[in-house]
């Protein structure tokens, strides 16, 4: 009985890999945005689109990379990359001119010359609930954490730190409007029909910037009836759940610190670590709450009560001072406490491109800092 073959066209689909669809890259740069919103990096930070080749440019393979070096950029352009997402954007300091004289221009030159886009997430990747921070958290094993520095609706309020509300009568209302209304900084005004005390009022409501705020207080103050009527409210944007700089991190169970260390080095892939230990703290002395951030992590961590930090570098002083305190330190050196998300990265980017495009994780980068 002769075999049966499978029809042609099952043929031909196992033999090739999937086909992806292009992405046009304002298309991608937009889904990598709601990804991970830039409103969510530092302020001091440079995120976002940072080389963008003449358009219409597609996008078939994405490169994934913690630092781009020119090693890293000479890889990308082996292996065909339309972007490269660096997690540290190359560029961070402006540049003055784009020549071969520098690593960093070369940087954009190659680029540039291989039509090959650059995306930075650098600090939105740090604040997102499912971002880096988050990921350096699974080496400690099971526990809850929460942000040390919680993130803000960066669109809510729209405008405005204060809003000021008073009540005015009909004789005094259009002249005071007349002269709010010539104060720059001056959003949301207001008004609504009241009644005060039996009498017919106005409410006037009005955001306004800490500047504005002053002229405003010092109108109102001119005439004491709406003045001691005046409220000033500060607007606070509200909490993103989940969301901000570094985290602490409570144990399900109390580790010894030795064995703590012993699950960050895997976690991490690492064989060595430095550890400076709390006063009054010995490799045998119990960890519960642990404070970390991916990177540098001193202005993040300074001051939090921890039984350990755990960040990629802190100054000399700053050790000093958590050590004094009875925090135990752990630093792994940059980015190594960054580099391992990139492989959760690519399958979460996979999932929320809906497999459109080729995403590679670089094989060339590396912390420039090894234990010799």
């Amino acid at each position: 009985m002769p075999l049966l073959r499978p029809p042609l066209h099952r043929v031909c689909a196992l033999g090739r890999p999937p086909v992806r669809a292009l992405m046009n890259l304002r298309e991608l740069v937009s889904a990598l945005n709601d990804f991970a919103s830039p409103a969510l990096a530092e302020s001091w930070d440079n995120v976002g689109l940072l080389v963008e080749p003449s358009p219409p440019h597609t996008v078939n393979t994405l490169f994934l990379t913690n630092d781009l070096t020119e090693e890293v950029m000479e890889e990308a352009v082996q292996k065909k990359a339309d972007l490269v997402l660096s997690y540290h954007p190359p560029i961070f300091a402006p540049l003055k001119r784009v020549t071969w004289k520098t690593w960093k221009e070369r940087l954009v030159v190659r680029a540039l010359e291989n039509r090959i886009g650059i995306y930075s997430p650098h600090t939105a990747y740090d604040a997102i609930p499912h971002g880096v921070n988050n990921w350096l958290t699974k080496g400690l094993g099971t526990c809850t954490s929460v942000p040390l520095h919680p993130s803000t609706a960066p669109s809510s309020p729209a405008e405005g730190t204060h809003r000021v509300e008073f009540c005015a009568d009909a004789e005094h209302l259009d002249a005071v409007l007349s002269k709010i209304k010539d104060i720059p900084e001056i959003s949301c005004l207001t008004t609504l029909p009241v009644r005060v005390e039996g009498e017919e009022q106005t409410r006037v409501s009005l955001n306004c910037s800490q500047k504005a705020l002053l002229e405003v207080v010092a109108l109102l103050s001119q005439n004491s009836l709406l003045y001691h009527k005046t409220e000033i409210l500060l607007l606070q944007k509200p909490l993103l759940p989940h969301t901000g700089m570094g985290r602490l991190c409570t144990l399900s169970e109390p580790l010894s610190l030795s064995d703590t260390v012993e699950r960050i080095k895997g976690h991490l892939g690492l064989p060595h670590v430095r550890l400076a230990l709390g006063a009054g703290r010995t490799l045998e002395s119990p960890v519960e709450k642990v404070a970390l951030c991916a990177g540098s992590g001193s202005s993040v961590l300074k001051g939090t009560e921890a039984d350990l930090y755990l960040t990629g570098e802190m100054s000399h002083h700053d050790v000093l001072d958590a050590v004094a305190n009875g925090i135990s330190v752990i630093l792994c050196e940059h980015s190594n406490t960054e580099r391992g998300f990139l492989s959760e990265l690519r399958e979460a980017l996979t999932i929320h491109l809906q497999n459109k495009i080729n995403i590679i994780v670089s094989e060339k980068d590396r912390d420039p800092l090894q234990v010799a």
